[in-house]
């Protein structure tokens, strides 16, 4: 079996990314360049709110699925998501933080939201600490993979202690917005995508 050939000098490798990019009908770059997260294409900025009050877990789903919600007839196919979700465990990661989200048929984009509690709330979370903040998702129920890559950019983001706390620090819902897009902007992403 003959050995495995040298790596190619940098010039033999921009030939090859130039034909690549004939390929794709495209011109292709070497560099990575930073992405929003899908997350953040979702999240809106009239979605985003500090001091949101809610009086328990059941309140803060109703309010959510409000939230998230294009219209009425929305916001109750959510809150059933939301709480369907909730009755398989809890989305409640611990630290603070919760991930209530759900895949909703007949929905036609995805969304997100993000809130600051007022008060942190009992939400059953795997530590049993109250939560504070807060992401919540609703999906087209065919969005399986794009479902789960924005629950790992959410928990990239919850897992960033310094990240967290800025949240916690966030003046306003404009400020919450901006740490996010500016962590977004610190890491490399594949393609953003929307709906």
């Amino acid at each position: 079996m003959p050995l495995a050939p040298k790596a190619a000098a940098p010039e033999n490798n921009l030939t090859r990314i130039e034909v690549v990019g004939a390929i794709l009908h495209r011109p292709v770059s070497l560099k990575p360049r930073p992405q929003q997260m899908p997350f953040l294409d979702l999240l809106s900025p009239d979605r985003v709110h500090t001091n949101f009050k809610a009086t328990g877990k059941g309140d803060l789903l109703q309010r959510l699925s409000v939230l998230l919600a294009a219209d009425t007839s929305e916001s109750g196919l959510i809150l059933d998501a939301l709480g369907a979700r909730e009755a398989l465990g809890s989305t409640g990661l611990g630290r603070g933080v919760a991930i209530p989200h759900g895949r909703i048929e007949g929905l036609s984009k995805a969304r997100a939201a993000f809130v600051r509690l007022a008060s942190p709330l009992e939400f059953d979370a795997i530590d049993g600490q109250p939560v504070d903040l807060v992401a919540a998702l609703a999906v087209p129920a065919q969005f399986n993979d794009q479902h789960l890559k924005l629950l790992g950019e959410l928990a990239e983001i919850f897992s960033d202690a310094e990240m967290t706390n800025a949240l916690r620090e966030a003046a306003d819902g404009s400020v919450l917005h901006a740490k996010l897009a500016e962590f977004a902007g610190t890491r490399l992403r594949d393609s953003a995508w929307t709906d």
